[in-house]
């Protein structure tokens, strides 16, 4: 399981960071290619983003279905459970394992429809528009990311059901800044 997370997690990361980079080098390189800077306006005016805004939009469509299995592993997922907390413990239970296998089978169906929709895409010789990629290798992301999300809402299912623990993630947490402060009271005592 370790390798499953560190790899949505690397997923996520590196899409975030290579959707910014590449915006940062596209609205860099509009502005730029347009002022009188000998040498480097040819190189510019020779360099061609316009798939660039295409790319990104893809990226962050993967990012979010990658970015909502990682929600519901670590609990940052938002939800209306003030009802819920208030019931009896039986009866808040009842409902918490309801809700998690209602979104299991929700995203196994989405999961489905989506292998199915990108089966058929396959068939096609259907392209984007300025990457020119199969539609099929975009589209991808439907299946995988709510296979991965059903999986994430069974495995939280099956650690309720042993321990009664929902994951919780704490705002006020920022991970590696407890090693840091231990660290940094260690120096000064």
């Amino acid at each position: 399981m370790k390798f499953l997370d560190k790899l949505e997690e690397w997923i996520i990361a590196t899409l975030m960071g290579a959707a910014t980079v590449l915006i940062f080098v596209s609205v860099v390189h509009r502005y730029m290619s347009g002022l009188p800077i000998p040498g480097l306006q040819d190189y510019l005016i020779q360099l061609n983003t316009s798939w660039a805004q295409e790319a990104c939009i893809y990226m962050f469509v993967w990012m979010a279905k990658f970015g909502a299995a990682y929600g519901v592993r670590t609990g940052i997922h938002v939800g209306v459970d003030v009802i819920i907390n208030r019931m009896s413990t039986p009866w808040r239970n009842k409902f918490i394992v309801f809700g998690l296998l209602a979104g299991a089978l929700f995203t196994g169906i989405i999961g489905t429809l989506g292998a199915n929709f990108v089966h058929h895409m396959a068939q096609t010789d259907q392209t984007s528009a300025d990457l020119e990629l199969p539609m099929w290798i975009v589209y991808l992301a439907v299946p995988l990311g709510s296979y991965l999300m059903c999986f994430r809402f069974l495995q939280v299912l099956v650690a309720f059901v042993k321990t009664g623990e929902l994951p919780k993630h704490d705002h006020s947490h920022v991970e590696g800044l407890e090693d840091e402060l231990k660290a940094e009271k260690g120096a000064n005592a």
